[in-house]
């Protein structure tokens, strides 16, 4: 699996997962009802199944790995859909965990 298609189904199975929790989010807390909650469940579902795509067999480095993509994606969530805006720690933060999410995912092991 080329790193490109790697990142693509991470990026994927990150708009499934915080899209599906922002969507429940706004069912209960913004009072937007079930029909809400019911597609960020489903949503959340799909990220699981995404996330299977993956070609390394290590389900806790895909997770891992993942997290690096979960954190730089919420705040991304947050400035396109909530009006957040991140100051510059949490810029860093979220690319300190994408350097992180690299190496656990794609540095070179020998097997």
């Amino acid at each position: 699996m080329t790193v490109a298609r790697s990142v693509a189904l991470f990026v994927v199975a990150a708009v499934f997962e915080i899209g599906g929790a922002w969507l429940v989010w706004q069912g209960i807390r913004e009072h937007k009802g079930w029909i809400w909650i019911g597609a960020g469940v489903i949503a959340l579902g799909f990220y699981g199944v995404v996330a299977t795509f993956q070609s390394d067999d290590d389900f806790g480095r895909i997770l891992a790995a993942y997290g690096g993509i979960f954190v730089a994606g919420s705040i991304a969530w947050g400035v396109v859909a909530d009006g957040y805006r991140p100051d510059r720690y949490d810029v860093i933060g979220a690319l300190v965990c994408l350097a992180g999410m690299a190496v656990i995912m794609y540095a070179p092991r020998s097997h």
